[in-house]
C-alpha cells in the first residue's frame, strides 16, 4: 500500500513564508509540535493583532450589534452567498441516473405495499375466525 501523505500544518507554511533564514529542523519541529518560542506573550497588542488576523473575514466584518435589522439581512444574504457557492461543489446526477433510482423506489414501494396488504388481509381474516368462533 502506498503511504498516506499529510497536509501541512498551516502554521509550519507560514512559518516557512515569514522566516526564510531558519529552516533548520529544530525550528521546523517546533512549529509543527506547536511550541514555537516567538509567540506573543497574551495581553499583549501584538496577540491582540494576531488574534484578529485569524479570525475569518466573515466574522472582521460583521456590523455592530446597534442595528439588529440590517444585521440580519446581511446574514441572511451571506448564509445564500455560502449556498450558492456550496451547490456549485455538489455532483449532482445525471437525467438517466435520477429516473433509473425513481424507477426502484416505485418499484419497491409497490412490492412492500402488495406485501403490507397481503399481511393486513390475513390477519384480519384470522381476527374475524377467532371472534366469530
Amino acid at each position: 500500500m502506498g503511504r498516506i501523505l499529510r497536509k501541512k500544518p498551516t502554521t509550519l507554511k507560514k512559518k516557512k513564508r515569514l522566516d526564510g533564514e531558519s529552516t533548520g529542523s529544530d525550528a521546523t519541529a517546533a512549529v509543527a509540535d506547536g511550541r514555537a518560542t516567538d509567540a506573543p506573550k497574551p495581553g499583549t497588542a501584538e496577540a491582540g493583532r494576531k488574534a484578529e488576523a485569524k479570525r475569518p473575514a466573515a466574522l472582521a466584518t460583521a456590523l455592530p450589534a446597534s442595528e439588529p435589522a440590517n444585521n440580519v439581512m446581511t446574514r441572511a444574504v451571506q448564509f445564500l452567498r455560502e449556498v450558492k457557492i456550496e451547490l456549485k461543489k455538489v455532483t449532482w446526477p445525471t437525467r438517466k441516473q435520477t429516473m433509473g433510482s425513481t424507477l426502484v423506489v416505485i418499484v419497491l414501494v409497490m412490492i412492500i405495499s402488495l406485501f403490507l396488504g397481503l399481511v393486513d388481509l390475513g390477519l384480519s381474516t384470522v381476527v374475524r375466525a377467532v371472534f366469530r368462533a
